[in-house]
């Protein structure tokens, strides 16, 4: 199967299957000071690199990709509704050294161009109007972004303010950041808008078209970190957060997401998008799909009892197994280990119905899990499932209770028969009289 036609059909996978970085990678040659990162592949969810996935990091302006979301996903937006910039959204702003996008207060611009100066400028000035315009208040929305995290599962993040300005109780975690983006990526607004490197700003009421940029160097060609496989998504900074990259690379039909914070802010050096490129050209040149499990070759067989017409079943993958390995992979370190809940099943057996669940192991790591199938029909046999029936009822909890009772009346039936008849010989002892033997009467009649 071609490796664009794997792409497609596995990226719905993401939806369904939660990530594990159970058979995660060490990449070689690569000199990497982020002290958070993950590296997944969109197509299959496997992790092929992580580092401190899970611990707490501050976010930056990575925060905007949630502040986007929520604007996508709101009832009320409507990419050519007006928004003016207020007094308010640049006085919050003002003096914390976030991105302004210098437009006037009363300026106005489509809710699409403020996605865009959002989510590909990261202008904080904007990310503020955001929140009020859909939360009502700067406060209310911040509540609309925790909750939606919770939904999203993203139990490391918490958020303070929309903009990702440093507080302690802005935080999140590359693993919470990665299921964010791929959930954000669904939405082809926000997958156009941050694959963006330029955008015109039509002409507003006070000002002439502009042209914005993204703030990603990966995707700029002007720029010397420039990688033409790199498709957006945010990035990030500040003193406490160091420097924040989130970003998507696809070549050859292979997709993948690196997720990278707290880099160095070393002069004349952007390590988040040279470690970034490295990490991508690494998982280009060392991966590829390999087809582990498909639907026509069996697994393994179980037992089949209540049928004259086999006594066993072959069970098959439901669907074709996909994992993204390293290209050298030795197919003999990769295995299939069946699960069974039972060992034997009772027919009938309808014909892909899932009968266990199997395995895949890579080199001692569990890469996947499946499902087994059967894939034909079996009958019962009434006069056999008749004796089952009978088995099942004669040996259910609820017989084996009455079994109990049975044989605890038994006993005591058994024990009153004994205590009458010993109460009886007592009885009998107590009638016979006792003559004391008198030595002197002894040979008299």
């Amino acid at each position: 199967m071609p490796k664009k036609i794997f792409s497609v059909f596995l990226a719905f996978l993401l939806i369904f299957v939660p990530i594990s970085s159970a058979c995660a990678f060490e990449p070689t040659g690569i000199e990497l000071t982020a002290k958070s990162i993950m590296l997944v592949s969109l197509d299959t969810g496997e992790v092929l690199y992580s580092k401190s996935e899970n611990e707490r990091v501050y976010p930056a302006s990575i925060t905007k990709i949630m502040v986007i979301t929520l604007m996508l996903e709101s009832p009320d937006f409507d990419p050519n509704k007006k928004i003016a910039m207020t007094a308010e959204a640049q006085k919050l702003v003002l003096g914390t050294g976030s991105v302004v996008s210098n437009l006037q207060v009363g300026e106005e611009i489509s809710s699409l161009d403020l996605v865009y100066y959002v989510l590909m400028s990261s202008c904080g000035d904007c990310a503020y109007l955001a929140a009020m315009t859909y939360g009502g208040t700067v406060e209310n929305f911040v509540d609309m972004m925790n909750k939606k995290a919770k939904k999203l599962g993203l139990s490391g993040t918490h958020y303070q303010n929309p903009v990702g300005l440093h507080d302690p109780q802005n935080y999140t975690t590359a693993k919470d950041t990665y299921t964010l983006t791929a959930y954000a990526l669904k939405n082809e607004t926000f997958k156009e808008v941050c694959e963006t490197v330029r955008y015109t700003v039509p002409e507003t009421n006070m000002h002439p078209a502009r042209t914005i940029s993204t703030t990603n160097f990966l995707q700029d060609s002007s720029t010397n970190y420039f990688y033409a496989y790199a498709k957006g998504v945010k990035t990030g900074y500040t003193t406490e957060a160091g420097r924040c990259l989130v970003s998507t690379a696809s070549y050859n039909g292979y997709n993948y997401l690196c997720v990278i914070f707290g880099c160095p802010n070393t002069e004349g050096k952007r390590h988040e998008f040279i470690e970034s490129k490295e990490l991508y050209r690494w998982a280009f040149n060392n991966f590829s799909f390999k087809e582990i499990a498909d639907t026509d070759n069996p697994v393994c067989e179980i037992g089949v009892s209540l049928s004259f017409q086999k006594d066993f079943v072959t069970l098959y993958t439901q669907k074709e197994f996909v994992s993204v390995l390293p290209s050298d992979a030795d197919d003999s370190t990769i295995t299939i280990k069946p699960n069974y809940e039972n060992k034997s099943v009772k027919a009938p057996v309808k014909k892909g119905q899932v009968l266990g669940t199997a395995d895949i192991i890579y080199a001692n790591n569990v890469i996947g899990k499946v499902n087994l199938v059967s894939r034909e029909d079996i009958d019962r046999n009434i006069l056999l499932a008749g004796f089952d029936i009978l088995k099942t009822f004669f040996t259910s909890k609820y017989m084996k209770a009455v079994y109990a009772v049975i044989a605890l009346l038994i006993v005591i039936f058994i024990w009153r028969l004994w205590s009458l008849n010993l109460r009886k010989k007592t009885k009998n002892r107590k009638k016979i009289k006792y003559i004391p033997y008198d030595k002197n009467k002894r040979g008299k009649h």
